[in-house]
């Protein structure tokens, strides 16, 4: 297997669920496309300078041949793959178990739509 078709696996998962989560929630997916600028040059700088000491190398069996200086193409998979996969699983997953008045300022645990306790009105049905 090569580098190429591994990172094409996990990159086809992730841009998969990204497309499954796509809500009303453009402000994350503009920040995750910041994330993903900001990941594909550090990726660029510090791949090659990693490359350049001698830290690492791909051997050259499993690459596309394609480079952008020192660094395979294939190393850039891994940052789109992150800023794609992390906000979807955060929208899918999202705030489940979660009720939405428990998130509100001043609201009661167990308290009804409307300001109620649960079982409705005090005093309904004591007669």
């Amino acid at each position: 297997m090569t580098y190429a078709s591994l990172a094409g696996l996990f990159l086809a998962f992730s841009l998969l669920l990204a497309v499954l989560a796509r809500r009303r929630a453009w402000l994350r997916w503009a920040a995750a496309g910041l994330t993903l600028l900001a990941l594909l040059v550090l990726t660029a700088v510090f791949d090659n300078v990693m490359i350049a000491v001698g830290l690492f190398d791909y051997t050259s069996d499993h690459l596309s041949g394609l480079r952008l200086g020192l660094a395979p193409v294939e190393d850039f998979a891994w940052p789109v793959v992150a800023a794609a996969l992390l906000p979807a699983i955060w929208e899918l997953l999202g705030r489940r178990g979660v009720p939405a008045r428990a998130a509100q300022p001043g609201a009661q645990p167990g308290a009804q739509p409307g300001g109620q306790p649960p079982g409705g009105p005090i005093g309904a049905g004591d007669s």
